[in-house]
């Protein structure tokens, strides 16, 4: 027995309305047959996604505290969500920072990751992964964090270069 994939995550927030908002309206995602049916709770499906749901939201209310995870407490650091194209990462380099959501973009050698935070705080990544036939002995080389330079990279690597075909999906 053998664990393949993240199903769904499940996320407590302080208003679902704002973050069912942000989830939809920056990233995307879409409501699921179930969508709110239960009051105070939102499923959402990312786009091109077979899951039922990706992401859950439960709401707790406007008296809940940000999360001390990573700096006060132990918990869950960020969720990472793979896109399918490079223009796909730019794209929504610019809706997350026409948001003001957008933390960091970071060069990880084999993976280009944006970070972003929703209304509560909460961080997330999205990756793209250079497929494996395009992969160099630079990239499977490199060591450490850089800081992403996506133009450079789409230069080199084209804006519909899908992600992750040979590494994390064979076609």
């Amino acid at each position: 027995m053998a664990i393949f994939r993240l199903n769904h995550a499940v996320l407590y927030v302080r208003d679902v309305a704002a973050s069912v908002a942000f989830y939809r309206d920056v990233l995307g995602f879409g409501y699921t047959e179930t969508g709110d049916a239960i009051p105070g709770a939102a499923f959402l499906r990312a786009p091109g996604s077979s899951n039922d749901h990706d992401l859950g939201l439960f709401q707790i209310g406007s008296q809940a505290g940000p999360s001390g995870a990573g700096r006060t407490t132990v918990g869950l650091y960020h969720l990472a969500w793979e896109v399918d194209t490079l223009g796909d990462l730019e794209d929504l380099a610019g809706a997350l920072s026409e948001h003001d959501a957008l933390v960091g973009a970071s060069d990880h050698g084999t993976t280009k990751s944006l970070y972003g935070k929703d209304p509560d705080g909460l961080e997330f990544e999205i990756v793209w992964i250079i497929p494996a036939d395009l992969l160099t002995d630079e990239d499977r080389s490199k060591t450490g964090i850089s800081r992403l330079n996506l133009p450079a990279e789409i230069t080199k690597y084209g804006r519909e270069a899908r992600s992750g075909v040979g590494i994390s999906r064979v076609n």
